[in-house]
C-alpha cells in the first residue's frame, strides 16, 4: 500500500478518535435526540474497521504469529496496564476486578467495569481479536483468511436474530472489526471492479449512514453498521481523485491526532470521573478545555516518551528472532 493511502488512513484514524470525543465530552443537540450516543459508537466504528484492515493486512505479509502477537501486546498492554493500575488502586476498587482488567475480559459478564474503566471494553475487544486472529492463522495459515468474512457474517446475523443492535461484549460486536478485515482483502485481493465500485460511493453519504446505524432508533441500519464503517473507509481508500476531502485526511493536524489517538483514547476516560469532569452542568462544561488541555499534553508525553519505548523494544525482539 502507498504512503499516501496510509495518510488517508491516518486521517480516519484521527477522526474517529475526535468522534469519541465528541460524544464523551460535548453535548451534541438536544438529550432526546441521543446524539451523543450515535457520534460516539460512529468513531468507535470507524476505528474498528482500520485495526481489523491492518491487522489483516499485516498478516497476509506475514503470518509469524510470534512477531504479531510481541508488537501488538507491546504497542497495547503497557499503557493500558499503567492505566489500570493506577484507577483501580485510586478507586479502592475490589479484589475481583483486577483480573479481568489486567487479562482483558472485562467485557465478558460480569463486567465488574469500575466509573473510570468502563470505555475499556473496546481494548478488550481488541485484545480478543488479536488472540483469535493469531490462533486461525496458527492453525489454518493462509486459509485462516477465509474464515474472515464468514466469521463477520455469522455475528451480525447473531446480533440480529438475538435483537442486539450493538453492546460492548466481543461476541456481539466483533463484527465491526471483522468488516476492516474483509475491506483488507478486497484491497488486496480482489477486482479492480470492486474497487473501483466502493471508490464510486459518496463518503458524506456514508458517513450519515453511519451516525444513523451507530442510532438508538437506527433500526435495521444498526445490524449494518460494520459493513457502512467499511464502505466509509474503503470509498477513501480507493479512490484515485485528489479532492479536497483526501487532501484533508492527509493533512498534518490530523496525522498528529491518530498519532496520540490512542492514549487520548484511554487517558480521557479516567480523567471524565475526576475533578475536571465533576460539577453541575455549566461547571462541568466550563471546565472541558482544562480537561482537554490535560488529555492530549498526557497523551502526547505517554505517546513519545512512554509507548514509544515499549514500540521500538517489540520492533527490536522481532528483529532479532527473525
Amino acid at each position: 500500500m502507498s504512503n499516501s493511502r496510509y495518510q488517508a488512513l491516518d486521517g480516519w484514524r484521527a477522526i474517529s478518535i475526535l468522534l469519541v470525543l465528541l460524544g464523551h465530552l460535548f453535548p451534541i443537540g438536544p438529550k432526546a435526540w441521543q446524539l451523543n450516543g450515535a457520534v460516539a459508537a460512529s468513531g468507535m466504528a470507524i476505528f474498528f474497521i482500520l485495526s481489523g484492515f491492518l491487522i489483516t493486512s499485516i498478516l497476509l505479509r506475514d503470518q509469524n504469529i510470534v512477531h504479531f502477537l510481541t508488537r501488538r501486546f507491546l504497542r497495547i498492554v503497557p499503557l493500558a496496564w499503567l492505566f489500570i493500575a493506577i484507577t483501580l488502586v485510586a478507586s479502592s476498587a475490589a479484589s475481583n476486578t483486577y483480573l479481568p482488567h489486567f487479562l482483558f475480559y472485562v467485557n465478558w459478564p460480569p463486567m465488574t467495569f469500575t466509573n473510570h474503566t468502563g470505555h475499556l471494553w473496546s481494548l478488550c475487544v481488541e485484545m480478543q481479536f488479536y488472540l483469535l486472529v493469531a490462533l486461525l492463522v496458527a492453525v489454518f495459515k493462509k486459509h485462516a483468511f477465509i474464515l474472515l468474512p464468514i466469521l463477520c457474517i455469522a455475528i451480525t446475523v447473531n446480533r440480529y436474530i438475538n435483537d442486539v443492535p450493538m453492546a460492548i461484549n466481543t461476541y456481539y460486536r466483533l463484527d465491526e472489526i471483522l468488516a476492516g478485515c474483509i475491506l483488507a482483502l478486497i484491497y488486496h485481493k480482489s477486482s479492480y471492479v470492486i474497487k473501483n465500485n466502493i471508490a464510486k460511493l459518496n463518503p458524506l453519504f456514508l458517513f450519515l449512514l453511519l451516525l444513523l446505524s451507530a442510532h438508538s432508533d437506527g433500526g435495521l441500519f444498526t445490524y449494518l453498521r460494520p459493513y457502512i464503517a467499511m464502505l466509509l473507509i474503503g470509498s477513501t481508500l480507493f479512490s484515485q481523485d485528489i479532492t479536497w476531502f483526501n487532501n484533508w485526511l492527509k493533512g498534518q493536524f490530523l496525522f498528529y491526532i491518530a498519532s496520540i489517538s490512542f492514549a487520548l483514547y484511554v487517558i480521557h476516560g479516567g480523567l471524565i470521573d475526576t475533578w475536571l469532569g465533576e460539577g453541575d452542568k455549566l461547571e462541568k462544561y466550563l471546565k472541558r478545555p482544562l480537561l482537554l488541555a490535560v488529555t492530549f499534553a498526557l497523551a502526547h508525553v505517554s505517546t513519545f516518551y512512554y509507548e514509544k519505548h515499549w514500540i521500538n523494544l517489540g520492533k527490536k525482539l522481532t528483529k532479532k528472532s527473525s
